[in-house]
């Protein structure tokens, strides 16, 4: 899925979206998610960027139909697993270490579930559909050659 060979043009896209990811992941922090649009939207932008970080170097819709197949199976996983962790942790009592461990894990799998999966379904559709149309033009052009 991942290209084995790096180029440094494609390292040099991987390091600025990165960046992006950063700087949107900070902004978001700073404005605050709870309730608050502009955050919310901040923090799904920087989302799609760490997602785009990992598969820009992608170049055919089957390839994006799997991340679309991953995000899809993933986002069904974390969230049960969010849930799973929440109930432990209510089981467990407030007083110890292991309810704030707990707690924490669920926390990231519920923001995995919330905010990586569905940038991961949303890049994956729009790179198959792009990749499609790119294959089905160059088949029409070798054809025609």
């Amino acid at each position: 899925m991942f290209k084995t060979s790096v180029s440094q043009h494609n390292m040099l896209i991987s390091i600025t979206l990165l960046m992006v990811f950063c700087i949107l992941a900070f902004s978001a922090s700073v404005i605050g998610i709870d309730d608050n649009p502009p955050g919310i939207a901040l923090a799904y932008l920087s989302t799609i960027a760490l997602v785009l970080t990992f598969v820009h170097s992608m170049r055919t819709s089957k390839q994006f139909r799997y991340l679309i197949y991953t995000s899809g199976f993933s986002f069904v996983f974390f969230a049960v697993f969010h849930n799973v962790f929440e109930g432990i942790a209510s089981k467990v009592g407030e007083t110890s270490i292991l309810y704030g461990l707990l707690n924490g894990v669920g926390g990231a799998f519920f923001l995995i579930a919330t905010l990586v999966c569905p940038s991961g379904l949303l890049v994956g559709a729009i790179g198959a559909v792009i990749m499609s149309r790119r294959e089905r033009r160059s088949k029409q052009g070798s054809l025609t050659t």
